[in-house]
């Protein structure tokens, strides 16, 4: 993981004060959620211009370094270039632009009287600008550049937390802190003189979607020669990459995109030999030749309750590592010592099926999705404040103006990518800087060029299996059949994929984040009830106490959003980590 963070003094001729320096050199160790003493950093300055930069990568190999320096200018990337060389594309170009770089990542550059930033199209890996009476903050972290203005004490930007309460991650730019926004996707952040300059290029807008064959044929063929791309750095790793891989389509889809490419590969699949992903899996580790590893759950003794962390010690270690942009209700990755071992995994596999929030719509017609899109943001209008629902409808506004279908695939993108999952990531990160081929630069936006329908019918996944792996067509996929497929007619002689199903058990779905039992409901109401007057400027009392009225939750997904808010304004979060939290018994319903 590396961290940035560039300031600029706003007055020609002026320095950066030494005490903001200081300041920043002593707020890492808060804004970077790893061990201090593994730590390393590195420092570029000039009259008016600094860059800050911080990794826990081991050692000086990994390429691009940690800061590119040439004679009058220093280039970071805050995660990886499909082509290491091309940071000096980067450096040299006369205003940051990452359109045409492969990759997954931000850039930042500093000159003798410049300093940028710039985000890829989907901002995954995060920039964050704020300012001083005297200095222009640009960093890849949002505390760092909220306590690089040298406060006492983080302000919160209470409005914007509405969001966080509703979804559980930000449906604008805004972020907690006082005065930091994100940058949008696809933008440049530039000051120079002085002055601060916002640049953004609009996502590419659909075409229409192939009517012929060989249409189809084109543009499926220029998305792989983009994913293939992807995994050009993998040549050098020295060692098979390691895809978790299932019986489902995105995961199936990498594999195919690491066999054609010749990159070697294991596969490892969790689960027992008779679920459908198991089962799947090895048939498509024999397709392509490749080592397959299945790892069976662990079975213990028949129990009535599991024991998990207090919600306090869970939510301060995901607002560390997320800074607040993402609920303690979802599952961060913890730490490890970083690690250059390459592993892959099919996430984000929905940018190729346009996005997630299309795929759960079922009724396509323009009423439903704007429904979607006012829903997405004005979710449970009566649990919050008239000010709090008025600024989601101006958050709201621009979209519902949108073409729903492009509305809600650029708002995937944008927030589900850009914010949510660039939040989560951040856990991940600190353990390794894996290749993401369904979030590289080019691959998305070679997505997003394409019709909306077409993509949602997962037709152009199938026919990138076709030019990729052939062979995987045809092996089964678990769960629903393809979508292209639904009412389809088959011919004697044509043949129809295949659907494998997990048998439904009683304790399938089991979650005990959704199912807290009355001892953790007990704690989150207590936690929240007691910051009940913080919470007052966006949420109504009288409804949050409703909400926890019950012994065990009815919406815990609420709860927990609305616990990690708490947390924040609560103070507990920055700050010393919370010890001595008793752990949680929570009943495992039979």
């Amino acid at each position: 993981m590396r961290v940035y963070l560039g300031l600029a003094a706003k007055q020609p001729g002026a320095g950066i004060p030494e005490a903001m320096l200081h300041t920043v050199r002593g707020a890492i160790d808060s804004a970077f959620p790893v061990p201090p003493e593994v730590i390393r950093s590195r420092e570029w300055h000039r009259p008016g211009i600094t860059m800050f930069a911080w990794t826990n990568e081991p050692d000086d190999s990994r390429q691009p370094p940690l800061l590119e320096t040439g004679h009058d200018r220093v280039t970071g990337v805050n995660g990886y270039l499909a082509a290491p060389g091309d940071v000096n594309r980067l450096a040299a170009m006369p205003t940051l632009d990452t359109e045409a770089v492969g990759g997954c990542f931000s850039a930042f550059r500093a000159t003798e009287d410049e300093l940028s930033a710039a985000t890829a199209i989907h901002r995954v890996c995060p920039v964050y600008y704020a300012e001083t009476p005297d200095v222009h903050v640009i960093g890849s972290r949002a505390l760092l550049v909220h306590l690089a203005g040298g406060g006492e004490r983080v302000e919160w930007d209470v409005l914007a937390l509405q969001s966080m309460v509703r979804q559980g991650y930000f449906l604008s730019d805004e972020t907690p802190y006082r005065g930091v926004s994100a940058l949008p996707p696809s933008s440049s952040v530039t000051v120079r003189g002085g002055h601060r300059t916002i640049t953004t290029t609009p996502l590419p807008a659909a075409v229409p979607a192939p009517e012929s064959r060989r249409r189809k044929k084109l543009l499926v063929g220029e998305l792989a020669e983009a994913l293939l791309a992807t995994v050009e750095p993998l040549r050098a790793a020295g060692e098979p990459v390691n895809l978790a891989l299932t019986g489902g389509r995105d995961s199936r889809l990498i594999a195919a995109v690491l066999h054609a490419a010749g990159i070697p590969l294991r596969a490892t699949t969790n689960g027992l030999d008779t679920h459908p992903d198991v089962i799947i899996a090895g048939r498509i580790a024999r397709a392509l030749r490749v080592e397959h590893t299945v790892i069976p759950p662990s079975r213990a003794e028949k129990k009535d309750a599991i024991v998990v962390e207090h919600p306090l010690a869970r939510a301060y270690e995901t607002l560390r590592a997320c800074e607040g942009m993402t609920s303690a209700y979802e599952s961060i990755v913890g730490y490890l010592p970083y690690s250059a071992r390459p592993t892959m995994s099919g996430q984000s596999g929905e940018i190729l099926r346009a996005g997630g929030l299309l795929l759960l719509q079922t009724d396509l017609s323009e009423k439903a999705l704007r429904r979607r899109v006012d829903v997405t943001f004005l979710r449970d209008p009566a649990l919050f404040t008239e000010e709090a629902n008025e600024h989601a409808r101006e958050l709201a506004g621009p979209w519902l103006e949108r073409a729903p279908l492009e509305a809600l695939d650029h708002m995937y993108i944008s927030y589900k990518v850009g914010r949510w999952h660039a939040g989560a990531r951040a856990g991940s990160l600190r353990r390794g800087d894996q290749i993401w081929p369904f979030l590289d630069n080019r691959v998305v936006r070679a997505a997003l060029g394409l019709d909306q329908t077409w993509r949602l019918s997962e037709e152009v996944i199938y026919e990138l299996l076709g030019v990729l792996a052939p062979s995987l067509r045809d092996i089964p996929i678990e769960g629903k059949p393809w979508r292209f497929t639904a009412g389809k007619r088959y011919y004697p002689w044509q043949r129809r994929p295949q659907v494998l199903t997990a048998p439904k058990t009683g304790g399938g779905g089991w979650n005990w984040r959704t199912s807290p039992g009355a001892e953790l409901t007990g704690l989150m109401r207590d936690h929240v009830l007691g910051r009940l007057d913080l919470l007052a400027p966006i949420v109504r009392p009288d409804e949050v106490r409703k909400l926890f009225a019950e012994p065990v939750l009815k919406k815990p997904n609420q709860a927990w959003h609305l616990y990690t808010v708490a947390t924040m304004l609560g103070g507990e979060y920055p700050g010393k980590e919370p010890e001595g939290l008793p752990r949680v018994h929570i009943p495992i319903p039979s």
